[in-house]
């Protein structure tokens, strides 16, 4: 009875406490503030933070204050790459308990439109993700999640991997949307987290040949280690005139362009075979309208996929990192306290001898 009286005065004591949060008020006014610790609702859980990475989006909206048409215009708890411990439970859940060491799945959507019920989730119009405005993300101590997007991971997976499986479903997502097959070439324009996340993903799923690009030496020679058969450096070396020599002429299978600038996605066009694919990942367009040569699209009759983070692939990047399928921790090259949160955005922001940067919290 008196271990039951304990658990109550714990649970009380959670409800009652303030907690600490990481708030952005403005571009680069980044604040540790007191918040009220949130109740799950009777279908959500309660999860203490652990670890939560720090994203090129939460960087974007530091010093940009915006991405595209989202907009900080109130106060916002940045972070959505996390992982932690389910400390409470609401009175309609059945599949997780208190104590649960999980994952959360960070956008929510409505589970009742078009796109939804045709499993296509993550174009669901009516999506709340974390960390993008006006929705408050996961550095904070304390976060609540459905239940449904709350994932438990197994024993001997460590929180730090348990943060990156958002990073890794990008890079999944972005090989199955392009339609790898055992024995393809491809190209990643972009070697750092998610272009490097797409890498280990498409060599997962059988790609034998593999170039990796970049203008960082530091990063290719993660994309090196990871298994890129060349890692050439654009800044140096034409990335279009390398790999079409190294291909007889041909040109890859499928080109993933993690970067986002208007000379990636035209090196793309031109990196990639007749017939090819082409999918876009990265989101660092500087305008929304970049030019492509439509004429050579059409000649060469690619297909352009774009990718909207992820969806349905979850379970299978657990598995993946927890059976050691793929080594994500490799990515990991910095961790930084919660009180050293503003030298964790630094670190990822300069991006020169880094690729993914976490926070130990609280």
């Amino acid at each position: 009875m008196r271990s039951k009286e304990i658990q109550i005065r714990q649970d009380v004591v959670i409800l009652q406490a303030r907690m600490k949060a990481a708030v952005l008020h403005g571009i680069r006014d980044l604040r540790i503030e007191d918040h009220d610790v949130p109740r799950p609702k009777a279908d959500e859980v309660l999860v203490k933070m652990k670890v939560v990475g720090v994203c090129l989006s939460d960087v974007h909206y530091l010093t940009a204050g915006r991405i595209g048409r989202y907009v900080v215009e109130k106060p916002l708890i940045l972070g959505h790459e996390c992982s932690g411990q389910v400390v409470d439970i609401g009175s309609e859940v059945k599949s997780l308990r208190k104590g649960d060491r999980v994952v959360i799945e960070p956008g929510v959507p409505c589970r009742k439109c078009y796109s939804c019920k045709r499993g296509r989730y993550n174009l669901c119009n009516s999506m709340v993700f974390m960390a993008t405005p006006p929705v408050d993300g996961a550095f904070a101590e304390y976060v609540t999640s459905p239940e449904d997007f709350t994932y438990r991971m197994p024993d001997h997976m460590t929180y730090e991997e348990g943060a990156l499986i958002e990073p890794l479903s990008v890079g999944l997502y972005s090989v199955r949307r392009g339609g790898i097959r055992a024995g393809d070439t491809v190209a990643v324009l972009g070697a750092g987290t998610i272009g490097l996340m797409t890498l280990m993903a498409a060599r997962e799923d059988g790609a034998t040949e593999i170039f990796a690009t970049d203008i960082v030496d530091f990063k290719l020679k993660f994309a090196k280690d990871l298994g890129a058969n060349e890692a050439i450096n654009s800044g140096k070396t034409d990335p279009v005139k390398k790999i079409l020599e190294l291909t007889g002429g041909e040109g890859v299978d499928t080109v993933f362009d993690a970067v986002g600038l208007p000379e990636t996605i035209q090196q793309a066009i031109r990196i990639v075979r007749n017939g090819g694919v082409i999918v876009l990942t990265g989101l660092g367009y500087p305008t929304p309208d970049v030019p492509v040569s439509v004429t050579e699209v059409i000649s060469k009759e690619l297909d352009l996929r774009g990718v909207q983070r992820y969806a349905n692939v979850w379970q299978d990047c657990i598995k993946l990192v927890s059976t050691g399928r793929i080594d994500a921790k490799k990515l990991i090259t910095h961790t930084f306290t919660f009180d050293k949160i503003k030298e964790a955005f630094e670190k990822t922001e300069k991006g020169l001898d880094s690729v993914k940067v976490q926070v130990i919290m609280p």
